[in-house]
C-alpha cells in the first residue's frame, strides 16, 4: 500500500478517532499511528499479515477497542497491558499460545475474543478483570478448566470446540456467569459437575456435541433447578 494511502487513512483517522485497514496484507503494525497515541479510540487491523505488536501499542492511552482479527501473531508485548481504558479486544484467528503475565492491568475490558488460536487453558489473568461481560476462548487447544476459572466475573464464556475433558466444580462459584458454552468437547456427563445445575447462576448451558447424550443431562440431580433459571431468563427476554 502506498505512502498516499496510509497518509489519507492517517487524516481520517485523526479527526474520527478511528483507524481501520483491513485486508490489505500489512505484515507489521504502522509505525506512523504512533502520531495518533492520543486520537485513536479504535483500531482494526483485521485481516493483515502482522506477526508482532510492537511495545509502542502502549503508548495509545485513550484507546477503547483493539481490533486484529485474522493475523499471524504469536505472542502479546507486556506494554499491550499499560491500555487502562481498553473495553474491547478482538484477537480471534492468530496464533497465541497464551496472554502476557499484566494481562489482569487491562481493568476496563469487558469483552475478550480469543477465538482460533493455540490456547491451553483458561488464562488465571482474566480473573482479576471486574468488569469482562464476554470471554471467547472457543476454538483453541483447551483440554481442562483450572479452579481458578471459579473467580471469573464474565457473564458468557464461550469454550466450544476445544478438547475439555475436565471441569473444577469452582466453575458454579462464578458470581455473574449466566452463559455457559461447551460445545463440541470430550466432556463424558460425569465429569460435567452437577453443581453447575444445581447451585449456580448458570441459565443457559449448551453441551451438544460431547460424549453423551443430550436426554441424558435430564436425568441428573438439580436439572429442574436449573430450567427455572432457563426459563426465568428466557421470559425476561421475551
Amino acid at each position: 500500500m502506498g505512502n498516499s494511502a496510509l497518509k489519507a487513512h492517517l487524516e481520517t483517522a485523526q479527526k474520527t478517532g478511528v483507524f481501520q485497514l483491513t485486508g490489505k496484507g500489512l505484515t507489521e503494525f504502522p509505525e506512523d499511528l504512533q502520531k495518533l497515541t492520543s486520537n485513536l479510540r479504535t483500531i482494526d487491523l483485521s485481516n493483515n499479515k502482522i506477526e508482532l505488536l510492537p511495545p509502542l501499542i502502549g503508548k495509545f492511552s485513550f484507546l477503547k477497542s483493539l481490533v486484529l482479527n485474522n493475523n499471524k501473531l504469536t505472542a502479546l508485548p507486556e506494554e499491550l497491558c499499560k491500555l487502562k481504558k481498553l473495553e474491547t479486544l478482538l484477537l480471534n484467528g492468530n496464533h497465541l499460545r497464551q496472554l502476557p503475565a499484566a494481562f489482569g492491568q487491562l481493568l476496563a475490558l469487558k469483552t475478550l475474543s480469543l477465538s482460533g488460536n493455540q490456547l491451553r487453558t483458561v488464562p488465571t489473568q482474566l480473573c482479576g478483570l471486574r468488569h469482562l461481560d464476554v470471554v471467547d476462548l472457543s476454538k483453541n487447544q483447551i483440554q481442562n478448566v483450572p479452579d481458578t476459572v471459579g473467580e471469573l466475573q464474565a457473564i458468557e464464556l464461550n469454550l466450544n470446540q476445544n478438547q475439555i475433558s475436565q471441569i473444577s466444580v469452582q466453575i458454579s462459584h462464578c458470581p455473574r456467569l449466566k452463559v455457559l458454552r461447551l460445545e463440541e468437547n470430550c466432556l463424558e456427563l460425569g465429569m460435567l459437575p452437577q453443581s453447575i445445575l444445581s447451585d449456580s447462576q448458570i441459565s443457559l448451558l449448551a453441551v451438544e456435541g460431547n460424549l453423551f447424550e443430550i436426554k441424558k443431562l435430564r436425568e441428573l440431580e438439580g436439572y429442574d433447578k436449573y430450567m427455572e433459571r432457563f426459563t426465568a431468563t428466557k421470559k425476561k427476554f421475551a
